[in-house]
């Protein structure tokens, strides 16, 4: 009677199929697409009879943190019991951070009765004589060390922007409009701006936000402008 409710409660757990997808990710085709990786998945866990797959997917966050709605939600799935596999198509889906990936993968899914697949690398936790398990520290590793390479990379695009006077963000800050002839560079906003310098010459002035202007105000928006 026991191995017969043990066997009930396994086939009531569910099969996680994990997605992740970032905006680098996004950048170098759809091979890493959400679409595609859930294909990849669910063809996965019909070739091999797994039961209950449930989808948890991260569209647009980075790999380096785990700190991730999607990934949260399965982690409490699993924390709680309720995941027999999880599955990924590539170890850099699950994350980019490898320390923090072989914590989660070699601890806590065990520890939890979670096994991990990843159907690209060869990498199963159920199997520990695997040569994916071998290879699985040095492919973290890389995995790591490209969204370094990444995050590096953008930082020197972002300063070589900036420095030719491009914007680096596409919301517009107050004080300033977008110029309809060039999407890229940005106009002063003139009613905006009268605004934005009464507030920095209050600042100057060493004026808080606390300590409100009555008599300025009284003045009109005008004066404000005139006297600037």
């Amino acid at each position: 009677m026991k191995e017969e409710r043990e066997m009930l409660r396994a086939t009531d757990k569910i099969t996680a199929l994990y997605c992740r997808l970032s905006q680098e990710d996004a950048l170098a085709g759809d091979s890493n697409s959400i679409v595609n990786q859930k294909n990849i998945l669910l063809q996965y866990t019909k070739d091999n009879c797994f039961p209950n797959p449930t989808f948890f997917a991260n569209d647009g966050y980075s790999g380096t943190t785990f700190d991730r709605p999607g990934f949260q939600k399965m982690l409490n799935e699993i924390e709680s019991g309720n995941v027999a596999v999880c599955i990924t198509k590539d170890l850099s889906r699950l994350g980019r951070n490898s320390a923090m990936t072989v914590l989660y993968t070699n601890i806590t899914f065990l520890k939890h009765g979670a096994r991990y697949i990843v159907i690209n690398d060869n990498f199963d936790t159920s199997d520990q004589n695997s040569m994916g398990i071998d290879m699985a520290s040095i492919k973290n590793w890389i995995n790591e060390l490209y969204a370094r390479d990444t995050s590096r990379k953008i930082r020197v695009v972002n300063k070589s922007k900036g420095s030719r006077g491009i914007p680096l963000t596409t919301n517009v800050p107050y004080g300033y409009m977008k110029n309809p002839d060039d999407p890229t560079r940005w106009l002063v906003d003139e009613e905006a701006a009268i605004v934005v310098k009464y507030t920095f010459k209050m600042a100057i002035e060493g004026r808080g936000w606390a300590e409100p202007d009555c008599n300025a105000a009284d003045q009109g928006q005008g004066t404000y402008s005139n006297s600037l």
